[in-house]
């Protein structure tokens, strides 16, 4: 008695194999929380130094005309506010790292890859004090060559908020975060700042105190 044997036979795709089929791209691979330590400092401090000395400026130009008082309580706003950042960031980064160190000596992990993850205090202040000089800067340059009093806070206003977008999107595209979002809530947060602080310098300004 003779029986019929079928042979089945799956093929299987050559590229199936291939390591490299499955890996992530680098955009998909990166991780931007790399990034956290040096973009927080960098960010926080082009903003604040762009938006606390704009805001400055337009408290002193809701009670004074004169371009000299703006120019000079902003150069005052940037001379503290980048000395306040610079030491603010350092003793923070400095805790930090003594936390960090003082927990590597505890798992007896003195690696050198580890030590060299370790936050930089000093890098951390200067990067957050250089930072918030350059965000200074924008109103103070916006304000310093424009003579008519309601054409220099328009101007100061108009260059502050394209600054306030642009920095926005720097951060988002660093970060890895929605573009218009970010920007929007950057932009939102520095005009709020300025309105408020013109507001309550004008009502007292006005009232006698």
């Amino acid at each position: 008695m003779a029986t019929n044997q079928n042979t089945f036979s799956v093929s299987i795709p050559e590229n199936q194999s291939d390591p490299t089929r499955f890996q992530l791209s680098p955009d998909e691979d990166f991780d931007y929380s790399q990034r956290g330590q040096w973009l927080r400092a960098a960010v926080l401090g082009a903003n604040d130094g762009l938006v606390s000395v704009a805001s400055l400026m337009m408290g002193v130009g809701a009670v004074k005309e004169d371009a000299k008082a703006m120019i000079l309580s902003g150069f005052a706003g940037l001379v503290a506010g980048a000395c306040s950042m610079a030491i603010g960031e350092f003793v923070s980064v400095y805790t930090q790292l003594d936390i960090e160190v003082a927990q590597m000596k505890r798992e007896n992990n003195q690696e050198e890859k580890e030590r060299e993850q370790l936050p930089n205090p000093m890098q951390a202040a200067l990067a957050s004090a250089l930072a918030f000089s350059l965000g200074a800067i924008v109103p103070l340059l916006a304000a310093s060559f424009i003579g008519d009093h309601m054409v220099r806070m328009g101007v100061v206003v108009a260059a502050v908020s394209l600054a306030l977008v642009i920095f926005g999107w720097i951060g988002s595209v660093l970060g890895g975060t929605p573009v218009v979002k970010s920007s929007i809530r950057v932009l939102l947060g520095g005009l709020m700042a300025m309105a408020i602080t013109f507001g309550l310098t004008k009502l007292i300004g006005t009232s006698g105190l």
